[in-house]
């Protein structure tokens, strides 16, 4: 554009581009400052409305203090502690935007907010951070440091104080030049007044939803869902399943989120009918415990509601529930855990109760037949002849009185094990380097005990070659030279695999062979 000879005119059309993109780069700074001036407009707005639902969160939780004040006191006390550090930060900040703002004739001209002089004067001197300026960090700190303190430990928070350490930071920042400078010079030092303000009101945007957001996860949420009544229900504790004539009942009537601090202020209870006295029932630990009679051998129904408080209004909780008294036990429960019949060679679990007989009264006898703790057998029917097995079950009675019961099992083989290549049994298609890195194993189709086999040998038959024994679970040396002489499509026979089991005691049965088809 300068260089060579230019008339006179020419000259003149280059100075007026020059001046015309000199007053470009002149709007384009004004609609830079309109811009944050309005973004600045947007968050003050936004703040309000934040305001307005924080301090409708503090109100609920005061309400639900008032309501419950054993389990929300201590929320509270948190709540009110993050809204004092919030509300404590965000009046100094707006109070230092009130100074930066009175520097200007009219605070609502962004376009005059080009010059940073007021925060480099108040924070700065020199490269040095005047006492307005550490005030200013000590603010911040505060502010972050409090936070972080109060929730540290509390379950469900900790995105909370990640999130408040990082925004509220005040480490030192790189700047483009690849230096660490001080935090305070990085974001203030030289910057517009506008965006040092848009700054700030940034800054007030993020402590308001710092607090809504400790407050939504006091209020709402997963604590919300754990504490609020309507997703609570009532269950029946009882010491046993079933009870005899003439005793006492001593089942409890429980929430189904158990919680000492969660009391009915009232309790209305019915009996089949009959109207419980305070001196049936008793509130211990959350729990309504109820004390009366058992009745007669049938059903019985306790109906009626526990009544909280809850948004300053009763909660009606509906209590509905059974319980049923039984006549005395004369026949023994005898089960078996693994079907219907015992294995030999392996230990069966059995479970052999008496109902309404506690485990400890309960005594059962059986060739091969030994206890465990509780209701809990073990039999092993190794050494029994024949195929059945008879238990005998007695049980004592509170009154000292007997019962006695039995029952038959059918003793079974240990079904015949599977040959597998690679986990696949029987004919199977494979490729021959495949074959030659595969497993051998054997498997139980279809049984119901979890008893992995263990190959220790087979024999290896390839068409056309001689039988090679094989030690271990896959392929030798010469099994894979054999390997190598067999055509495409041709059989190779698995066979003879020999199997063992831990803890099985018996011979196992011949283990099936594996036909593999070669595919190259």
């Amino acid at each position: 554009m300068a260089g060579g000879k230019l008339s006179p005119r020419q000259k003149m059309i280059n100075l007026m581009y020059l001046i015309f993109i000199a007053m470009l780069a002149l709007n384009m700074s004004k609609e830079v400052l309109s811009a944050f001036g309005l973004m600045n407009e947007k968050l003050t707005e936004s703040n309000q409305a934040t305001e307005q639902r924080n301090q409708n969160f503090v109100a609920s939780l005061d309400q639900k203090a008032a309501d419950q004040p054993e389990k929300y006191a201590p929320l509270k006390s948190k709540a009110d502690q993050i809204d004092d550090l919030a509300h404590k930060f965000d009046a100094y900040l707006e109070e230092l935007k009130g100074k930066m703002t009175a520097t200007v004739d009219n605070p609502t001209d962004y376009e005059i907010m080009d010059k940073g002089d007021y925060l480099d004067q108040n924070f700065f001197k020199g490269d040095k951070i005047k006492p307005e300026g550490q005030e200013f960090l000590n603010q911040i700190n505060s502010f972050r440091d409090g936070v972080v303190n109060l929730l540290k430990d509390e379950k469900g928070m900790e995105s909370i104080v990640k999130d408040v350490q990082e925004k509220f930071s005040t480490e030192k920042e790189i700047n483009r030049d690849g230096i660490k400078i001080d935090w305070l010079d990085y974001h203030f030092k030289g910057f517009p007044l506008v965006a040092s303000l848009t700054k700030m009101t940034q800054m007030q945007a993020d402590i308001k939803t710092t607090e809504s957001e400790v407050l939504a996860n006091m209020l709402q949420g997963t604590l919300s869902s754990e504490v609020s009544m309507t997703n609570y229900t009532t269950l029946m504790e009882t010491s046993k399943s079933a009870y005899f004539n003439g005793e006492q009942f001593d089942g409890q009537i429980v929430l189904g989120r158990k919680d000492a601090t969660t009391k009915p202020k009232r309790v209305e209870l019915t009996l089949d009918g009959r109207k419980l006295t305070e001196g049936q029932y008793s509130i211990e630990d959350g729990k309504v415990k109820l004390k009366v009679g058992t009745g007669g051998v049938g059903e019985h129904k306790i109906e009626g509601k526990l009544i909280f408080g809850e948004g300053g209004e009763e909660i009606e909780v509906p209590v509905n529930s059974s319980f049923a008294t039984v006549a005395k036990p004369n026949a023994a429960t005898i089960s078996a855990d693994k079907m219907n019949v015992v294995y030999r060679g392996v230990k069966n679990p059995m479970t052999i109760s008496f109902a309404g007989i506690p485990d400890n009264k309960v005594t059962a006898s059986a060739q091969g037949l030994s206890r465990g703790s509780g209701s809990s057998y073990v039999m092993d029917a190794t050494l029994i002849k024949g195929r059945e097995v008879t238990i005998n079950v007695t049980g004592t009675l509170p009154d000292g009185g007997k019962v006695s019961d039995n029952a038959k099992f059918r003793i079974k083989d240990l079904p015949k094990p599977t040959g597998t290549v690679r986990g696949e049994d029987g004919a199977i298609k494979m490729q021959r380097n495949a074959l030659e890195i595969s497993t051998i194993g054997a498997k139980f189709d279809d049984f119901d005990f979890e008893l992995p086999l263990r190959v220790t040998g087979f024999k290896f038959k390839v068409a056309g070659q001689p039988t090679i024994d094989v030690n271990g679970n896959k392929l030798d040396s010469r099994a894979k030279q054999a390997l190598s002489k067999a055509k495409r499509g041709s059989d190779v026979q698995i066979f003879d695999i020999e199997a063992k089991a831990n803890g099985v005691s018996v011979i196992l049965k011949k283990v099936s062979p594996v036909l593999v088809e070669l595919t190259n």
